[in-house]
């Protein structure tokens, strides 16, 4: 089960998911920096735990490194989700309550998404009188020798 992100984690995790390009510690830092005061060997640290923890994988690019998102926010929301249902003693419930919960636009992100995963039902083919028709089991290969006149 995914543990969820710290809140410094999250707020690292989201910029790399938003730039979607490889970063260094110095960009996320003059980022944050923006909206609190932060030391860089803070967010080198919280970097260092999220590639120890596999949500970011690194390349050494002179004495630094660039870090990329292994999988998206997407995925993570999603892993986070199923986690929480799959404790639930009553999914069904817990999904009708979920589902109460969401806003007029996420109710229909959620017919998008069913829409797109839901296989489609293959249409049968109408039988016709003139079709062919296999014979039941028993009335094939048994082994023995056929009684009906050939053809």
């Amino acid at each position: 089960m995914p543990r969820p992100l710290g809140e410094l984690e999250d707020a690292v995790m989201t910029r790399v998911w938003q730039w979607n390009r490889p970063v260094t510690v110095r960009e996320v830092l003059e980022d944050l920096q923006q909206e609190r005061s932060i030391a860089y060997t803070t967010v080198m640290t919280v970097m260092d735990n999220l590639h120890q923890k596999g949500w970011v994988r690194r390349e050494a690019e002179g004495r630094a490194y660039r870090y990329t998102a292994v999988s998206t926010r997407a995925a993570y929301s999603a892993a986070l989700m199923n986690a929480a249902w799959s404790t639930s003693d009553n999914p069904a419930a817990a999904l009708v309550a979920f589902f109460g919960m969401m806003s007029a636009e996420q109710r229909e992100a959620l017919r998008d998404a069913v829409r797109i995963v839901q296989p489609a039902v293959p249409e049968e083919p109408p039988e016709s009188a003139d079709s062919p028709v296999a014979a039941p089991d028993s009335e094939r290969d048994s082994g023995e020798p056929s009684t009906e006149p050939r053809r």
